[in-house]
Order: C-alpha cells, then sequence, then structure tokens
C-alpha cells in the first residue's frame, strides 16, 4: 500500500513538472509567417536570399553586408556612412558632391527637377478663366 501511494506521489510530481515546464518553454504568441518572412528575404540590389548573420537593413529594405555599396562609386558601407535618396545609396561624401554639383538633390542625382513638374503660373491662370 505505501509502495503504491509513493509510487502515485512521484507520478504526480513527474507529471506537474512536465505540465510546468511546458507551459514556460512555449512562447506566448507563435507565428510561423514572421519566421518563413525573415528567412526567406532578399536582398534589394543582388536578389538572392539574406540569411540573418549577413543581413543589414536600411531604409526598410534587405541587403547583404557585401552588397551594401554606393550607387555612384561603390565602396562597400556600414549603417554610419550612408545616406540615401530615390531609393538609392551613397557614400556621404558623394551624397554631398552630387548635391553640390546642381545645387538640389534632384538634378543631381540625374532625376527631373520637382519644380519643373509644377504648372506655370500663365497656364493655371488661363485654365481659371
Amino acid at each position: 500500500c505505501f509502495h503504491l501511494s509513493a509510487h502515485t506521489a512521484f507520478t504526480a510530481i513527474q507529471n506537474s513538472r512536465q505540465k510546468s515546464s511546458m507551459d514556460f518553454s512555449k512562447p506566448k504568441s507563435f507565428s510561423i509567417s514572421k519566421l518563413l518572412f525573415q528567412e526567406n528575404e532578399i536582398c534589394t540590389l543582388c536578389q538572392q536570399r539574406v540569411y540573418p548573420m549577413e543581413r543589414l537593413v536600411a531604409d526598410k529594405q534587405s541587403f547583404h553586408k557585401s552588397c551594401f555599396r554606393c550607387h555612384h562609386c561603390g565602396s562597400q558601407l556600414s549603417l554610419g556612412n550612408y545616406a540615401s535618396l530615390h531609393g538609392q545609396i551613397y557614400c556621404k561624401p558623394h551624397f554631398k558632391q552630387l548635391f553640390k554639383s546642381k545645387g538640389n538633390y534632384d538634378e543631381g542625382f540625374g532625376h527631373k527637377q520637382h519644380k519643373d513638374l509644377w504648372k506655370p503660373k500663365d497656364q493655371c491662370s488661363s485654365a481659371a478663366k
């Protein structure tokens, strides 16, 4: 009778330990889609898979560390020495140089000046008549 109750007590303790360890080992919320998305991230430049250890995220885009280069000169960059405009990544010296070449962030970087998109005043006044 004592052996049976000791065995029953031992089994009850083991079961309670298993339940409590299972409760602590499971995350409160688990999302497979988040894990799959992170595993399947693609480098913006080379379009190849980026694994977490080699991933660098800048401007909400993923890059391989080796692909994170200046659009103008190709020098390798880090998160501390880059600037971006219109989705392109630049080293800070070329970013400044391209801005200074035309005096604005559009023409210096090969884009049409934003003010050229505005309608001339005479077209606006004639359209209103």
